[in-house]
């Protein structure tokens, strides 16, 4: 039996809501009935639209507290509350720790780790003391659960995000759930940047166990399910979307030799 998710009535933020994943999770609902408002530094070449209705852009740079507080007294003002944020705002160019120094690995974490924590404060301002509290989602990522060379800073600030999340999630209990989506590699309009041609992007997907790289689609599917009430007793919880990981490089390189024993038969 399918299981339809119905959003409507409720409000929902989504930063860095107009391309790749963000846009993705803002499809996602739109399609599920709620009413979203999207920021970001720059607008969208079109406005991000699904199921016949349309996000709403507003121009933010979430680096900026004054204006972070200032976006959300407008979400306050223009529709009464606040009942989803999704907290996607982020990302980070390679670069080898030692080659990019110390100012540059401390704007990576002031967008990816200190920037959502002025967000979810001022989501929370608004979401605290109205009646249902709400659902804030963390988007964060593989680099944050493993070794992240050539994004380091980008692993560490991950990492920071996903705890922060779990100790918010205790701290606005039970007015308020936040959790965290840790996703694995996705193929967006940008995954040319990391991975290649198409020949590139199937040899990455080969090291996935489901053997493909995510849909932003599916990222906005499993944000749909933790804001809504299927998840209402799920807080301070990291929700995998990483297609099964990756397989561990060791698997490619051993090579076992011929007299060695089967699983099942022992050494014979």
């Amino acid at each position: 039996m399918a299981v339809a998710i119905d959003l409507s009535g409720r409000v929902a933020v989504v930063t860095g809501g107009t391309r790749g994943v963000g846009a993705g999770i803002t499809r996602a609902l739109l399609t599920a009935g709620a009413e979203v408002a999207v920021c970001a530094r720059r607008p969208p070449d079109h406005p991000v639209a699904a199921a016949g209705r349309t996000a709403r852009f507003r121009p933010l740079d979430v680096r900026d507290p004054a204006a972070v507080a200032d976006f959300f007294a407008w979400v306050r003002e223009t529709y009464g509350r606040l009942d989803v944020l999704v907290n996607n705002a982020g990302g980070s160019p390679y670069g080898l720790m030692a080659d990019s120094g110390p100012r540059r690995a401390a704007r990576i974490v002031e967008l990816n780790l200190i920037a959502p924590m002025t967000v979810a404060l001022g989501a929370h301002e608004v979401m605290r003391d109205q009646d249902g509290g709400g659902s804030m989602v963390m988007i964060g990522s593989v680099s944050g659960t493993r070794p992240s060379p050539g994004t380091a800073a980008y692993g560490a600030a991950k990492a920071g995000l996903d705890n922060l999340a779990r100790t918010l999630a205790v701290e606005w209990a039970p007015a308020i759930r936040v959790n965290t989506l840790v996703l694995g590699m996705v193929h967006t309009e940008l995954a040319h940047l990391h991975y290649g041609d198409a020949t590139g992007v199937a040899a990455v997907s080969r090291t996935v166990p489901l053997g493909r790289l995510a849909d932003p689609a599916e990222a906005g599917d499993a944000c749909v399910f933790l804001a809504s009430d299927l998840a209402a007793y799920i807080t301070g919880a990291s929700l995998a979307v990483h297609g099964g990981g990756e397989r561990p490089a060791f698997l490619a390189a051993a090579r076992p030799p011929a007299h060695a024993p089967s699983a099942e038969g022992g050494t014979g």
